[in-house]
């Protein structure tokens, strides 16, 4: 289905430089490549090594009308190796995305605008950016271009850090000190967020946990989420069945400019033949696909997938307990452990656990983790309730355990545990037994069967919205023509 005549509509993709961040709008990259647009999307000078690291010297080759293009993130080379394979550090990235993110922009726009005269690609007609990540907006307006925003994040969770302001205004942020944070202070309701009845200050995303007022974290998103409704419109990857409240509420309750759900991205693109866009993806890792060949000897639904995902950090002696609470629980298990993920050091699991695991279990760096969720043999997921890997297992059909770590996750674990069932929150030290019991009761137990048949309710729910005639299909469409071609319809 293409939206242009003779010249190709040419959108200019911004995301968060985190793994996270770039899954999402590297989706909805895309999605309008397969409806007509010629793409650039833009990394970091940082993650286009690492990009070529895990994927190879040719990978940002592209194709003719999906390019790629880069920015300097402003940032120091990280100090112990320039080649480091870690997500950098969060509240210095944002910082510098404040400062220093805007002129580089700028000058990729003029470079793009200057090629266009000699015939190398089209005009950028419009800019589409994580809705963290707002100096496009100004650049935007800077050309006249419609500039369109999608939140990495749940609806909910996009709601709460529009009410950071209002949770600083109200006295209820920052904790007057550290003892809020143990003394039962963040179980109170956060009335202030309409659309989240139920949720406590605690389910919000964590960076108001601060007894700072100047904490860089809370001052960006209040800075960033003033920004927001100077857009053209927010896009959400989510459905409407899913969080009816947060979008009603978003909708009608806040001078924002257009609202579209048009998610779930995994099972839109599944409506479109994209088998020319595998080469490039979106990891910032190398992906081990021999783990799909281990999962075809398991049965059907037996094994646990394990992936706290790109930021989660814990402590050795947190790892352990998961890998014993696993082991214990006699099912088979993928674990992904990144290199990063214990702090302070490398991962080392006693010969005793390997040998007591060896036949049932398989620990990769990094892994596809769509076609290792829809996998028939994989049963359940223990998550750290990241947006993406909770959209990709509602997609998949596949029930949760839910360890959630920062940000927007302690929000993600409150849907899926008390609003959706599909998921059992694991205590934030867990210990083996605690991991083991669980375990057990997502595979084996009659709270994991609800929750199993609940979570493909919920997919089969997405898929129908995906569809086409479905509302997430409609409502892509209706951006493409009522936002990004608004202003590019006459050309």
């Amino acid at each position: 289905m293409s939206y242009f005549a003779e010249r190709k509509p040419h959108a200019v993709f911004t995301p968060y430089p985190l793994q996270g961040h770039i899954n999402p709008l590297f989706k909805l990259a895309e999605l309008l490549h397969l409806r007509g647009f010629h793409v650039t999307f833009v990394h970091t000078d940082y993650n286009h090594k690492r990009y070529l690291k895990s994927r190879g010297p040719n990978a940002l080759q592209g194709l003719p009308d999906f390019r790629f293009e880069t920015i300097p993130d402003g940032l120091p080379p990280l100090d112990a190796d320039a080649d480091a394979d870690v997500s950098q550090h969060i509240p210095s990235l944002c910082d510098s995305i404040r400062k220093n993110f805007l002129q580089p922009f700028r000058d990729l726009l003029a470079r793009l605008n200057h090629s266009a005269t000699t015939g190398l690609n089209p005009p950028v007609t419009c800019l589409v950016s994580d809705c963290f990540v707002t100096f496009p907006i100004q650049a935007a307006q800077e050309l006249g271009l419609p500039v369109l925003l999608l939140s990495p994040l749940s609806a909910g969770a996009f709601w709460s850090f529009m009410h950071y302001r209002t949770l600083v205004e109200r006295g209820t942020v920052p904790l007057k000190d550290e003892s809020d944070l143990t003394n039962g202070y963040l179980d109170a309701k956060a009335d202030c967020i309409p659309g989240l009845t139920n949720f406590r200050l605690k389910d919000l995303p964590d960076f108001m946990r601060t007894t700072d007022p100047n904490d860089v974290m809370l001052n960006f998103f209040i800075e960033e989420t003033d920004k927001i409704p100077s857009a053209s419109a927010v896009v959400f990857n989510t459905f409407d069945e899913l969080e009816r409240d947060a979008i009603n509420a978003i909708s009608s309750s806040f001078k924002l400019p257009s609202v579209y759900t048009i998610g779930p991205f995994p099972l839109l693109l599944n409506q479109t033949p994209h088998q020319h866009l595998e080469s490039l993806g979106s990891s910032l890792w190398k992906e081990n696909t021999e783990c799909l060949d281990w999962l075809e000897s398991k049965e059907p639904g037996s094994v646990v997938y394990v992936n706290f995902g790109s930021i989660t950090v814990m402590s050795a002696d947190q790892l352990l307990e998961f890998a014993w609470g696993l082991a214990n629980s006699k099912k088979p298990f993928l674990w992904i452990i990144r290199p990063d993920l214990v702090i302070g050091g490398s991962v080392i699991l006693s010969s005793e656990f390997v040998n007591e695991t060896r036949d049932r279990s398989l620990i990769a760096s990094w892994c596809p983790q769509e076609k290792v969720l829809n996998h028939p043999s994989v049963g359940g997921f223990l998550t750290h309730c990241g947006w993406n890997s909770t959209t990709e297992s509602v997609c998949a059909g596949v029930p949760m355990l839910c360890w959630p770590f920062f940000a927007d996750q302690p929000t993600n674990c409150r849907y899926m545990c008390h609003e959706w069932e599909i998921g059992i929150e694991v205590d934030s030290n867990a210990k083996r037994e605690e991991v083991e019991k669980l375990v057990n009761e997502l595979m084996a137990g009659e709270k994991g069967k609800k929750m199993r048949e609940r979570t493909m309710e919920l997919k089969k729910k997405a898929e129908e919205v995906t569809r086409p005639g479905g509302c997430s299909y409609i409502n892509l469409d209706k951006v493409i023509k009522e936002v990004l071609l608004k202003q590019t319809s006459c050309d």
